[in-house]
């Protein structure tokens, strides 16, 4: 791993010099837009949307447009200017219980590791904090921007959550929080069993990204030059579910045995039509030559006389016809 900013923890009156280490990456597959007909990279110029001239890099600069449609430029030099306290340092606020934290204000994960001088304060604030069972509300500044962040320990290393602001934060306006939505008491009872079925240690290990593993297989195969063969598509349920108790008791059963669940729905017109095409459908009782047919053999009687080879002609033509109606 490759730092990406260098910096001090400030607890009081002591500083830890760290480093800071981004502590996720992202596995997706990436793809760049290319010409169809030859894979050739399509490339962007910065060009001004007056006159459509290319802008040159240095000549960027940032704009913040005003309500009446006019802009206002910043360059560097304003933003050199601004007041960042935290600048390079992560200030300690105070230390709360981590459950206090909703995970809705957390924003990106990074490592901190120290230098040489400063690892003896970095164990000793971590074993304390450690022990406190509490974690550490700092501030910081990165990329000229200063964010309301979490220290926490992991695995020995303290990791550093940068938070949102709470005004960054949305409030859910929905309708339905509103309408008097009543569950019964045997259904809140059937969920709660469900979810204690489905209960047990996080492990993150046993989840993957099948997705991802899907995709990369269909490249491998168009870099071989194989016949790529899609999977099948899981088909919706069928049906209205109205019974919510036959839905939690069938998922119930279903987490015990590891099964998937059938989703139970009530009866419908088209459900009753169905029946009664069904019903339609039910063959008449087999006729007394059919069932001639099915009953056992019996021992041969003697050939009855035939005139003019009638008769054997006559069998032929309904054997074959019984053959064509099959």
């Amino acid at each position: 791993m490759r730092s990406i900013w260098k910096g001090a923890i400030s607890f009081g009156l002591v500083t830890i010099p760290v480093k800071l280490y981004s502590a996720t990456e992202q596995k997706d597959v990436s793809f760049h837009q290319v010409r169809r007909s030859d894979g050739s990279r399509i490339k962007y110029k910065r060009v001004a949307a007056v006159d459509g001239e290319e802008v040159a890099y240095g000549d960027i600069a940032k704009g913040y447009e005003l309500s009446n449609g006019e802009t206002v430029v910043l360059t560097d030099e304003d933003f050199k200017d601004l007041p960042l306290t935290t600048n390079r340092a992560i200030d300690v606020l105070q230390f709360v219980p981590l459950e206090e934290l909703d995970p809705i204000f957390f924003e990106k994960s990074y490592y901190l590791e120290p230098d040489k001088a400063g690892a003896k304060p970095y164990v000793l604030l971590r074993d304390a904090l450690e022990q406190s069972g509490k974690v550490a509300v700092v501030k910081v500044a990165l990329r000229n921007r200063e964010s309301l962040a979490a220290l926490r320990v992991r695995d020995g290393v303290f990791v550093l959550e940068t938070m949102l602001w709470p005004d960054e934060v949305r409030t859910p306006d929905f309708g339905f929080l509103d309408e008097d939505v009543e569950v019964r008491p045997q259904e809140l009872a059937m969920a709660g069993s469900l979810i204690e079925t489905l209960s047990g240690e996080f492990d993150a290990s046993q989840y993957k990204d099948s997705y991802r593993e899907a995709l990369q297989q269909v490249i491998e195969a168009k870099v071989e030059g194989r016949e790529v063969v899609q999977a099948a598509e899981a088909q919706p349920a069928s049906g209205t579910v109205v019974d919510l108790m036959a839905a939690l008791r069938a998922s119930v059963e279903a987490a015990k045995s590891g099964k998937p669940a059938a989703v139970p729905h009530a009866a419908t017109q088209d459900d009753d039509a169905a029946k009664e095409t069904a019903a339609d459908e039910v063959p008449a009782k087999p006729s007394k030559k059919a069932a001639a047919k099915k009953a056992p053999a019996k021992a041969p009687a003697k050939p009855a006389a035939r005139k003019d080879g009638d008769s054997g002609k006559k069998a032929q033509t309904v054997k074959k016809a019984d053959r064509k109606s099959a």
